[in-house]
């Protein structure tokens, strides 16, 4: 297998021990296909990385870790490499750990993986639960910044914070759907991929405390434990139609957003007005369509920049406090979408 990376670099990269990389590499018996893939997938992520982010001063190398739907760890995929290609005068190089669904032993044994083999830093989307919280008290006593992504970890030693205000957004949706409904009320659709995830609770306490305080007239139903995919999602909103005809809009906090529509549709229900976060490849295409309203929007290369700052400040000096940086929530119409990536 033609290479130019040393050994240790390209079993770093694939999360596999250096003697399993030099048998893949030699062409020795008793390898997996699998852990082949996984070797010519190293190799083709450090060359697109180094193509893209060569530059002068220390390479840091770090872990990406994320519980979330492949529609958006794509995005934030995207968002990292392009982010990585730009951000000097340090080179980033990073490892990305992405599941739909992971249970919290899982997640809890790959950070402690993490950390045990080595790492300059880890970027974090997790729930928040003990179990973590205690895995990233591991990882910052052994000297490992991790930084929490979109979804926050407060009461853990994460050094910082990387995405928007999310209470803010969940009262920017409130308003959108409270003045679009006016004074005709109706019922909103909430779903949230999981109640184990912060960053969606503090969405969900925003829209409900301004809906309350600003539009008593509307009312809400929750949806919860989807985890963001389409299957599970659609399941639980054709449940929610079915049991209250008065539904008429969708605040989607997290995700599964076709299925959604598509339940509306299987009902035969009209959908008055559907805010939708983060303009990942669905989002981008259902909002062209005109089948959602609103999309809320931040920048997750911004993200992926704070989160650098953050790790690179603790490397340049151990121990210094880094203060959380808040991305701004944009709201998105089909007629102001930005250029994907």
């Amino acid at each position: 297998m033609v290479h130019r990376f040393l050994v240790k670099d390209i079993a770093f990269q694939a999360g596999l021990s250096t003697a399993t990389v030099d048998r893949v590499l030699n062409g020795r018996p008793g390898v997996r296909r699998q852990t082949e893939m996984r070797v010519k997938a190293a190799i083709a992520e450090l060359e697109k990385q180094q193509a893209g982010a060569m530059g002068s001063g220390r390479v840091l190398a770090i872990d990406i870790v994320m519980e979330t739907p492949q529609r958006f760890s794509d995005a934030v995929r995207n968002a990292f490499e392009a982010e990585m290609a730009a951000f000097l005068p340090g080179v980033f190089r990073c490892r990305f750990h992405f599941a739909e669904v992971m249970k919290p032993a899982e997640l809890v044994q790959l950070l402690d993986r993490i950390r045990l083999r080595g790492t300059h830093g880890i970027v974090l989307k997790a729930p928040d639960v003990a179990e973590v919280a205690a895995s990233v008290a591991r990882a910052d006593a052994a000297g490992i910044p991790v930084v929490t992504l979109v979804t926050d970890l407060p009461n853990s030693a994460r050094i910082a914070y990387a995405g928007a205000d999310n209470r803010a957004a969940g009262e920017t949706a409130a308003y959108l759907i409270g003045e679009f409904l006016g004074d005709n009320g109706g019922k909103v659709l909430v779903t949230l991929s999981s109640g184990r995830f912060r960053g969606e609770e503090e969405r969900e306490i925003g829209f409900r405390r301004s809906i309350r305080a600003h539009y008593p007239d509307i009312g809400i139903t929750e949806i919860s434990e989807g985890h963001g995919t389409d299957a599970a999602t659609g399941t639980l909103a054709a449940a929610a139609l079915a049991a209250d005809p008065a539904i008429n809009a969708v605040y989607s906090i997290g995700g599964g957003n076709r299925a959604v529509l598509s339940a509306f549709d299987a009902a035969q229900r009209p959908v008055r007005v559907f805010v939708a976060h983060d303009l990942d490849a669905d989002n981008r295409a259902l909002l062209a369509a005109r089948r959602i309203g609103f999309v809320l929007h931040h920048d997750l290369r911004t993200d992926a920049r704070s989160a650098f700052r953050a790790i690179m400040s603790r490397a340049q000096a151990s121990g210094r406090a880094v203060s959380p940086s808040l991305s701004t929530v944009e709201i998105i119409t089909p007629y102001n979408m930005p250029a994907g990536n």
